[in-house]
């Protein structure tokens, strides 16, 4: 099959190695923050509390904004209290939490599953991720939220070609992977979430052209009915540099071990054999999540969202924590969780027969 893809080509300066990429990132959360605009500055807090060196460097500038912004609501700016409403909220909760008491991202293991507390995320507008869904797939709503917004523009971290396809890659306004983006493919065909066999080879090869130059590098995709927030095709683009995810350690029986994962787990290493899986996913009308690696996919069926009840800890799972890397936004809760809860989440998700 030919999807117009160029996996060989050389990408961007920008994609092209891990030193280039922070930079450019880091970079343009200063650019952002610079625009004085109350949901760019929340995206700058947010991406830089994820990580402790990114707020030393920002730090001080982030205090000062914090600040104006803190001001201006006291008077009722309009800059302020004209903002979009979801903004709006989130800095009513950051005012009365205060500047002193924000926490950098937290992390800690649980037997072989990772647990991070991210404070800002427990701030985002949770858009259709608490919907109870009944299909994979809903047409695409133009006066809904989408990536093609015009007010989004200025969280675009880069545009161009990737994988021979005009793509888009913004900031993810309250991260949850180092170096967090959101890829839009094809951004302005307004495509819904629910993945064709072309959308899938482009990913696929987008993530071998950067895996070249960028170790770690990965995407996430989270099909509709798994906990997919917005309703317009993206991937969840991550770069780690503290190892593999769970769901790649080799005692597990996917990646050749002897031990099962939680949840059926397919490994493939042939793109044209993961949709295969795919596509039966989809006559089936049974939901999944996505990770791609350079030359590997993880296929990760599991329980669509509004057929179970998730503990009251977490926000629902997607495909970062069937990845093993589970986020909580409260700090009791943090500390509290046992591996034990853990294996009991993950048995909520399993599909019965």
């Amino acid at each position: 099959m030919n999807t117009g893809t160029d996996p060989g080509a050389a990408p961007p300066r920008i994609l092209s190695s891990a030193a280039e990429l922070r930079r450019a990132f880091e970079h343009g959360l200063a650019g952002l923050l610079e625009q004085d605009a109350l949901g760019a500055f929340i995206l700058v807090l947010a991406n830089a509390t994820f990580e402790r060196e990114t707020f030393a460097r920002l730090r001080d500038p982030l205090a000062l904004a914090f600040s104006r912004w803190d001001e201006r609501f006291e008077r009722r700016d309009e800059r302020a209290v004209g903002a979009a409403g979801d903004d709006v909220a989130v800095f009513m909760r950051l005012h009365q939490l205060g500047f002193r008491n924000l926490t950098i991202t937290r992390r800690r293991r649980l037997g072989p599953w990772e647990l991070q507390f991210n404070q800002l995320r427990a701030m985002r507008p949770p858009r259709m991720s608490g919907a109870a869904v009944d299909s994979l797939h809903r047409p695409f709503d133009r006066d809904g939220f989408h990536f093609d917004k015009p007010f989004l523009r200025k969280e675009i971290f880069w545009e161009g070609v990737l994988g021979g396809a005009p793509v888009r890659l913004l900031y993810n306004k309250f991260p949850f992977a180092e170096l967090h983006g959101l890829l839009v493919p094809h951004p302005e065909a307004n495509k819904p979430q629910y993945l064709s066999r072309e959308d899938h080879a482009l990913v696929w090869d987008i993530t071998q052209q950067l895996g070249r130059g960028l170790p770690g590098v990965g995407f996430g995709y989270n099909a509709y009915g798994a906990y997919a927030s917005v309703n317009h095709l993206h991937f969840q683009m991550f770069m780690r540099s503290t190892g593999p995810y769970t769901i790649e350690s080799g005692h597990w029986l996917h990646n050749g071990g002897s031990e099962r994962y939680p949840l059926a787990v397919q490994r493939h290493a042939d793109r044209d054999s993961a949709w295969d899986v795919l596509n039966d996913l989809h006559a089936a009308g049974r939901t999944y999540n996505l990770i791609y690696r350079p030359g590997l996919v993880y296929v990760v069926e599991r329980a669509v969202q509004g057929g179970f009840v998730h503990s009251g800890w977490t926000s629902g799972f997607a495909w970062s924590e069937l990845a093993g890397a589970v986020t909580v936004s409260d700090e009791v809760d943090f500390e509290r969780l046992s591996q034990k809860d853990m294996t009991t989440e993950f048995a909520r998700l399993v599909v019965r027969p």
